[in-house]
């Protein structure tokens, strides 16, 4: 029973900071520093990336309409608006997708480890509130999704590629990234959704395959229930965000990553290690 709680726990934190640009890294790695499941390392490896399939799974169903190109209730600009926009998640994840498989390894040898996690945690922070400073009286030039050029989603895929280094988020660099473009909050915020449908399947199934699909009855149950919470949550939390951000800015955001950062910092060296 208290793996099964262990798994909510971590469904929690995979839905929240999965799409508020507030690093998931960070926040698994002080969760893992405290509520540890006991059960194979091989296991728990794989269980922190496929929970990202309820994630994502969250994105499908909230915006299945806007997603599919052969909804019925479109009209046939619509229905060519949304294979365009396909396209446009397409290209901007090949910047992260081609640094991924080369470099991917490397990446978390280097810099899988809470010094690096703490100092991007607190850059990015920084730099949320600086760019919403400097957008305080401008206006976007994209503000609605079909105005986004495939030179914009490229541009954005590359941001998406500062996502590799641990503690960026990959929400945190996409949004940050577009609205330094011109984009909107709203089209920033949606287009970072739409951008994780193919990395975080990609990823999940990747992981799944690599693991087997033999499963013990508990290891059934808490992928399941990992899953599952994850998607609760990420629909909540999906809608929080796009409410939360026509009223308002990420500075606050900005501010929850240094705090976050520091104590990251504080805590790891305290503890020695």
């Amino acid at each position: 029973m208290i793996e099964i709680l262990k798994a909510i726990l971590f469904g929690v934190i995979e839905g929240l900071t999965e799409w508020l640009p507030i690093s998931s890294t960070g926040h698994m790695i002080l969760a893992d520093e405290f509520v540890r499941l006991d059960m194979s390392a091989r296991f728990i490896e794989m269980f922190l990336v496929v929970i990202q399939f309820g994630a994502i799974l969250a994105v499908v169903v909230l915006y299945f309409n806007k997603l599919n190109p052969f909804a019925s209730n479109k009209t046939r600009l619509q229905k060519r608006d949304t294979v365009s926009l396909w396209g446009k998640v397409i290209v901007s994840c090949v910047p992260a997708g081609i640094i991924g498989l080369l470099f991917n390894d490397k990446i978390n040898e280097l810099f899988y480890n809470y010094k690096t996690v703490a100092v991007t945690l607190v850059v990015y922070g920084v730099l949320f509130i600086l760019v919403e400073n400097r957008n305080r009286r401008r206006i976007p030039s994209v503000q609605k999704l079909p105005e986004l050029s495939y030179r914009t989603a490229l541009l954005i895929g590359v941001f998406q590629a500062l996502s590799l280094i641990p503690g960026t988020s990959r929400s945190g660099a996409t949004i940050l990234g577009a609205i330094l473009i011109g984009t909107s909050r709203e089209v920033a915020a949606e287009f970072t959704f739409f951008l994780a449908i193919p990395v975080m399947l990609g990823a999940s199934l990747l992981k799944m395959v690599k693991f087997g699909f033999s499963y013990t009855p508990l290891e059934a149950s808490v992928l399941v229930v990992g899953m599952v919470t994850a998607f609760v949550v990420s629909v909540l939390a999906i809608r929080f965000l796009m409410g939360y951000i026509k009223k308002h800015d990420f500075k606050p955001f900005g501010y929850y990553r240094i705090v976050l950062g520091v104590v990251v910092a504080v805590y790891f060296m305290v503890a020695g290690r």
